[in-house]
């Protein structure tokens, strides 16, 4: 018999697991969550007869689990994925997927060895909106391309909180940083040359990253920061009009999804009331579990922006 839907075991109840990916994982109809794994006994409700575990090993080791989510701090990312794809299992692990391309070059032989799916849990790759803009720049709506500008950035100065702490790979530029680079990425199809940044360190945490980033024709710059009020946008400037991407990463949190063209004598607005990106993301890997539809955003992509990352990290050490 065919098999017709993802059987799911969460590593973890993170918060994002409970908000977004496990309500996500339903409501695209073709996945099921069937186990939990919890270490501090929090268990899950609501979701029907789901088994649950006092050790990740036991998920892992479940036989009637086909995928494995993975919310865990940022510094178990790569080996609870690694261990998982060799369980048997596919795996889609929350952002950032490692702190550096030797990490994603290690999954990725995990990958080709097992024979199993492992993608980086970006949910923005899957909202229309990208596609939009990148069609509308491919176009020419805003003549030629000239420079991005991107902010993301949020308060948080809980020591206790993971997004604090060096030693589980905190920090803004992994946590919200990879947002206006893989979105300027996805808008663009190309790859910056160059990189050059600042950061405001604290505790070995990167409290706030600066980046200016050069491409073939057009400059980039952004910031993210862990110690400024909530805010977000990205903006495309050319040299005949400009794409205002009001909400570029978590509509409809902060507010619709919306890509405003403006240009000399006229300003479009398209709408995306409907789009849910985490949904889209779970109906992205169940097609390719199921069906064997190619992944939207594979671990080459990963790569790809973790890079990026790289080059960031490396210009801000000095």
């Amino acid at each position: 018999m065919t098999q017709s839907i993802v059987r799911w075991g969460i590593l973890g109840l993170a918060k994002i697991a409970l908000d977004q990916v496990i309500p996500a994982i339903h409501l695209s109809q073709r996945g099921t969550v069937a186990a939990v794994a919890s270490l501090s006994g929090k268990r899950l409700s609501g979701y029907g007869d789901v088994r649950h575990h006092d050790s990740y090993e036991a998920l892992l080791a479940d036989a009637e689990v086909d995928a494995i989510y993975i919310p865990l701090p940022n510094n178990m990312h790569v080996e609870w994925t690694e261990k998982a794809l060799r369980a048997g299992k596919h795996v889609l692990c929350e952002k950032p997927l490692a702190w550096n391309v030797a990490g994603i070059d290690r999954l990725i032989a995990a990958e080709a060895e097992t024979g199993k799916l492992a993608a980086e849990a970006f949910m923005v790759a899957h909202h229309p909106q990208w596609d939009h803009v990148a069609g509308l720049i491919a176009q020419g709506a805003i003549g030629q391309l000239a420079h991005i500008e991107g902010v993301f950035t949020y308060f948080n100065d809980d020591a206790g909180n993971i997004r604090n702490q060096a030693a589980l790979e905190g920090g803004a530029l992994g946590d919200i940083g990879v947002y206006p680079v893989i979105t300027a990425r996805l808008a663009t199809g190309q790859e910056p040359l160059r990189a050059s940044a600042r950061a405001v360190m604290q505790d070995g945490v990167d409290l706030t990253t600066h980046a200016l980033l050069d491409f073939d024709g057009f400059t980039m710059s952004f910031y993210c920061s862990m110690r400024m009020i909530r805010h977000q946008f990205m903006r495309f400037h050319g040299t005949d009009g400009v794409i205002e991407v009001p909400t570029p990463f978590n509509p409809p949190d902060y507010d619709a999804a919306r890509v405003i063209l403006r240009r000399r004598d006229e300003s479009i607005e398209q709408r995306f009331p409907t789009a849910m990106q985490y949904v889209a993301q779970a109906d992205a890997f169940h097609a390719s579990v199921l069906d064997n539809a190619p992944y939207p955003f594979p671990l080459s992509a990963s790569r790809a922006n973790q890079s990026v990352l790289d080059m960031i990290r490396e210009s801000a050490a000095g």
